[in-house]
C-alpha cells in the first residue's frame, strides 16, 4: 500500500538531484569504445544495482513539478538499489540534449535513461549509445518508431486507458446527477490542435464515458468540438468561457491536464455555469485536485486520472537495471505501461500525501 514520505526525505532526494546535475563535467573527450567501469564496483555488484551508474538525460525540469517528480522517483529507486544517477537537463533544447548524451557517454555511464525532447531529433543520441554499447531506456516521451529497435524499453502511462478511467467516473456521476435520459453535452480541453497527447487522452475519456452510457439507451451524448488551452490555465480560460457561454446546457467538462483546471474553473464561473450543474473530470492526478475533492466532495470536480510521474521515474530505473543485466523478459515488447489509477471524492483521502505534488501508486505511498 502507499507509504508516506517525510518532507525531509523529499528534500534530500531533490538535493541529490541538484548536486548530481551541478557536478557533471561540461566537457569531456568522447569515449571510442566500451563503457568505463567504476573503480569501486565489480560487474557482479552492478548486476544488483550497487555501484551502477545511470546517466539521465532529462528534456527539462525547471518550472515543471511533473518532471521534477519524475526525476525524484527515479532517484529514490536508485537509492534503494545503491545506484548513482548522473543527471543532465537539456532545458527543452534537442541540440543540447544530444550534446548531453555525448557527455554521459564520455563519463562512462553504464546505462542511459532519456526523457526525449524530440522523438526524432534525438536520433544521433540513440545511434551514439548503440555504438558505445550503452543500453537506452526512454521514459515519459516516446521516440519515433524508427528508433525503437535500438532501445531497451519505453516507460510511460497508457494515456488512452488512463483517460478512460476519468471518463467512466464522469459518466457514472453524470447519470447519477442528471438522470438516465436526455442529452449530456460534453466538451474536452487539451493542449494543442493535433497533438498526440490530447488525442489519446480525449479518445480514452470518450471510450470510458460511452462504456457506461451504452447501458443507458435513454441518454444521448453530445460531444462538442475539443478546445485547446496550450496546457496552461490562462490559455484555457477563454476557450472554456466561450464554449460554456454558447452552450448553457453544458453538463461535463474534461480537462486533459490538472494544470489547466484553474482557468477552466474561472471560465465556467464567468459563464455562470460553475456549480451543481457541472461535472469536471481531469487528468494528471495533481495533489491540488485530490485535496479539492477531499474539501468539497460534492463539488463539480469528481475525478482526476493519475499518470504518476514518481512511479514512471522509479520504473525507468528498474528497467535501467534490467537493461544492464540484459534481462529482456523485463520489457519484452519494448514498452512498459505503469499501473495508473483514478482519484475520486470516495477515495481521495487514500491517495492524499501532504507535500507531494502528484499521486503515486498506493503501494509506493
Amino acid at each position: 500500500m502507499i507509504v508516506s514520505r517525510h518532507t525531509t526525505g523529499r528534500r534530500k532526494v531533490a538535493a541529490r538531484i541538484a548536486l548530481g546535475a551541478a557536478t557533471l563535467a561540461t566537457a569531456a573527450l568522447v569515449l571510442s569504445g566500451c563503457r568505463a567501469s567504476s573503480a569501486d564496483s565489480t560487474p557482479e555488484d552492478k548486476a544488483s544495482g550497487n555501484g551502477l551508474v545511470i546517466g539521465w538525460s532529462q528534456r527539462g525540469i525547471s518550472g515543471s513539478d511533473w518532471w521534477k517528480t519524475l526525476v525524484e522517483g527515479g532517484q529514490a529507486e536508485a537509492d534503494k538499489v545503491g545506484a548513482r544517477i548522473e543527471l543532465l537537463d537539456a532545458n527543452g533544447d534537442t541540440v543540447r540534449q544530444n550534446s548531453d548524451v555525448q557527455t554521459l557517454i564520455a563519463k562512462g555511464v553504464d546505462v542511459v535513461i532519456m526523457n526525449a525532447n524530440d522523438p526524432i531529433g534525438v536520433g544521433p543520441s540513440v545511434a551514439a549509445l548503440k555504438a558505445a554499447g550503452i543500453p537506452l531506456v526512454t521514459v515519459n516521451s516516446n521516440l519515433d518508431a524508427s528508433l525503437v529497435p535500438d532501445t531497451f524499453c519505453y516507460v510511460a502511462e497508457d494515456q488512452e486507458y488512463t483517460g478512460s478511467l476519468a471518463g467512466e467516473v464522469a459518466a457514472k456521476k453524470a447519470i447519477e446527477k442528471f438522470g438516465d435520459s436526455g442529452e449530456i453535452k460534453i466538451v474536452g480541453i487539451g493542449g494543442f490542435p493535433g497533438d498526440v497527447l490530447s488525442d489519446l487522452r480525449f479518445n480514452g475519456f470518450m471510450e470510458g464515458f460511452e462504456s457506461v452510457t451504452k447501458d443507458h439507451p435513454g441518454v444521448t451524448v453530445n460531444k462538442l468540438d475539443t478546445k485547446y488551452g496550450e496546457w496552461k490555465p490562462d490559455k484555457a480560460l477563454g476557450p472554456i468561457r466561450d464554449v460554456a457561454t454558447a452552450n448553457p446546457d453544458l453538463k461535463v467538462v474534461y480537462s486533459m491536464s490538472d494544470v489547466m483546471n484553474g482557468g477552466v474553473v474561472q471560465g465556467l464561473q464567468q459563464a455562470g455555469l460553475w456549480g451543481d450543474g457541472i461535472i469536471l473530470s481531469s487528468y494528471d492526478g495533481g495533489m491540488v485536485s485530490v485535496k479539492e475533492m477531499i474539501d468539497d466532495p460534492t463539488g463539480p470536480l469528481q475525478a482526476t486520472a493519475s499518470n504518476q510521474p514518481w512511479d514512471q521515474g522509479a520504473t525507468a530505473v528498474k528497467m535501467a537495471l534490467a537493461a544492464y543485466n540484459d534481462d529482456t523478459t523485463a520489457c519484452p515488447d519494448k514498452t512498459l505501461y505503469i499501473d495508473t489509477s483514478v482519484v475520486t471524492p470516495d477515495n481521495a483521502k487514500d491517495y492524499y500525501v501532504e507535500g507531494d505534488t502528484y499521486v503515486r501508486a498506493k503501494e509506493d505511498q
